[in-house]
């Protein structure tokens, strides 16, 4: 073989063993500039999609706050979600819980949030759907009893695989035991095709696969027929933070694309 053979052999498996892999890119992107909501829609329960009623999510000191002062709680449950729908991604959000629960809110939702993803879009929803069609990594704090988890999944009108089955229940548990009010978390989810795995302070607590749109779940209701389309795989959507009766706080929102 000829040196030029060689060259030429040799820079043809190159290009083919770089045609043929997969790679991640180094860069994060933030998601929440700590300034304002722009790139943000909001969606609560009882109104149209855009609609920040009581002014419920509201930038203040870098972060993004829920707050409650505007109106008492009932069943306003909502959602504010990134512009951009995303498939194979890592996410990271420091959250922190505090001040004090809605009394009109339901009691589950004391010390409650979370980040949902591979959701419909909040123009997609009716004014009134309680929930997005989406999976959800759920955040909790403790109640002081040390009985809870943070880091669950729930699965509003969606369904999800855990351990090659399918997940009968709403919220799976994670492993991780939920951490005080009033501390900051950072909580991560990467989803790379079918494969989902949640991250607690950098530790992995829960991994699940292939989630589908549950067409006969009542947790969601209101949702046009399209979200109803039982055992359709979702492999990308939006991504929301949660507001559920519970003052908290969201900070470093950022986000790194996966191939």
């Amino acid at each position: 073989m000829t040196t030029k053979s060689f060259f030429v052999i040799t820079s043809i498996m190159i290009t083919l063993l770089g045609c043929g892999s997969t790679s991640n890119s180094d860069e994060w992107i933030t998601l929440f500039n700590g300034k304002d909501l722009n790139d943000w829609t909001v969606k609560v329960n009882h109104f149209e999609s855009g609609d920040n009623y009581g002014n419920t999510f509201r930038v203040e000191d870098g972060m993004m706050k829920v707050r409650y002062d505007q109106y008492e709680f009932t069943d306003e449950f909502g959602h504010i979600y990134y512009k951009t729908p995303f498939s194979n991604f890592h996410l990271t959000v420091d959250y922190r819980f505090s001040g004090e629960f809605e009394e009109g809110g339901p009691k589950h939702a004391v010390l409650n949030s979370g980040v949902m993803f591979h959701s419909q879009s909040p123009g997609s929803m009716p004014k009134e759907q309680n929930w997005p069609v989406s999976v959800e990594m759920q955040y909790l704090a403790d109640l002081g009893d040390g009985k809870r988890t943070t880091g669950n999944m729930c699965s509003p009108g969606t369904n999800i695989e855990f351990e090659g089955e399918t997940f009968p229940k709403h919220c799976l548990p994670s492993n991780k035991k939920a951490l005080p009010k009033d501390e900051w978390v950072t909580a991560e989810l990467i989803v790379q095709g079918e494969n989902v795995s949640q991250y607690i302070n950098g530790e992995l607590v829960l991994e699940y696969s292939n989630p589908t749109i549950d067409g006969k779940d009542r947790t969601v209701k209101g949702q046009t027929a399209e979200y109803k389309q039982g055992g359709k795989q979702l492999k990308s959507g939006y991504i929301a933070l949660q507001s559920e009766g519970q003052p908290i706080e969201f900070k470093n929102v950022k986000i790194k694309i996966l191939d």
